[in-house]
């Protein structure tokens, strides 16, 4: 072998791994989208919002199941948490649910909590945006398809006024292809600032779920004031609907607490993503990017939720029975 091939396949061999040591080292961002800040809502604080939890609101809330789902219940679960180790919880394939929720407000029009599943991802699978090694990953050939965006939206007598996204996870974010262009989309802050290894796969798959759409708008939180949660938004200004910001699953992970005529709803996201899980207080386990974070941001939410007792919660991937069930008796 001569010293110039020799050369070529040492450097065809290096190149790639220098590479791959260099995204790990520093990683890549979950989008290439563009991003601007927002200018919807207003600085609040969780005292200011309780003052008005009581008093029934002009939001109306409707949950949609999108789809039937099954995936890791590590990743959904911290099965490394005390409780679940004493429950004898184990991973295997934890059945849940993929929701978007619906809000309408009288002044303001129709908004989407996430974004369900997109029509092409039943009905014309290679040409969705999750598609390929991406919907293999993500047992997509598990989905059991109740509503596609498309069709949903078309039965609406109002246009979509914006969407209020939790986090930018893909299966929060499929049903974006069926989304108007020109549509607002909001995120919590980082959400499209967070680098990961794993964003090298993840990356090519948002951003086709974003392509057309406008710039990402970034929710800009500051301090609860309160104390309680990481920031608190009062999106519409008029004390109707608000934005939690619980960071830990993501970055910017973020809840919406609404006020309805029939009393408030709080749309947790993944800051919680089964009854199991909320019900014991064991946050979500590998698919969080800080344990810790999401423990905490949980524990507010279920403090929030103990101490206001008419709040409705409704949580990421799962419903929660009318009474608790027992220890070790997660859904299976």
């Amino acid at each position: 072998m001569t010293l110039t091939r020799k050369r070529k396949l040492l450097l065809a061999t290096a190149l790639p791994l220098a590479l791959a040591a260099g995204l790990a080292s520093v990683g890549v961002r979950p989008t290439s989208h563009p991003v601007e800040a927002a200018t919807l809502g207003t600085t609040s604080s969780t005292s200011r919002l309780e003052q008005v939890l009581g008093t029934p609101g002009p939001v109306v809330v409707e949950t949609v199941k999108a789809a039937d789902w099954e995936i890791t219940r590590a990743g959904l679960l911290n099965l490394d948490h005390e409780k679940a180790r004493t429950a004898g919880l184990e991973d295997g394939p934890e059945p849940i649910q993929i929701f978007f929720h619906a809000l309408r407000h009288p002044e303001r029009g129709l908004y989407l909590v996430d974004t369900g599943i997109e029509r092409a991802l039943r009905d014309a699978p290679e040409r969705a945006a999750l598609r390929g090694i991406a919907a293999k990953v993500m047992n997509v050939d598990k989905m059991r398809f109740a509503t596609d965006t498309a069709s949903w939206l078309a039965r609406q007598p109002e246009p979509l006024a914006g969407v209020l996204l939790t986090h930018l996870h893909l299966d929060h974010l499929s049903g974006l292809p069926d989304v108007p262009r020109g549509t607002p989309l909001y995120a919590g802050p980082g959400e499209t600032r967070e680098r990961a290894f794993l964003n090298v796969f993840v990356q090519p798959v948002i951003d086709r779920t974003l392509a057309g759409h406008a710039p990402l708008r970034e929710l800009r939180f500051q301090a609860d004031p309160s104390g309680v949660f990481a920031g608190v938004l009062d999106l519409f200004g008029d004390q109707s609907l608000f934005a939690l910001l619980v960071p830990g699953h993501t970055a910017g992970s973020t809840a919406y607490l609404a006020r309805t005529p029939d009393g408030p709803v709080l749309l947790v996201g993944d800051a919680c993503h089964t009854a199991w899980g909320w019900e014991h207080g064991v946050e979500p386990g590998t698919f969080s990017r800080d344990r810790a974070e999401s423990a905490l941001s949980l524990e507010r939410l279920r403090v929030f939720a103990e101490k206001h007792p008419e709040v409705e919660v409704r949580l990421g991937h799962q419903v929660l029975p009318a009474e608790p069930r027992a220890v070790g008796a997660a859904s299976r």
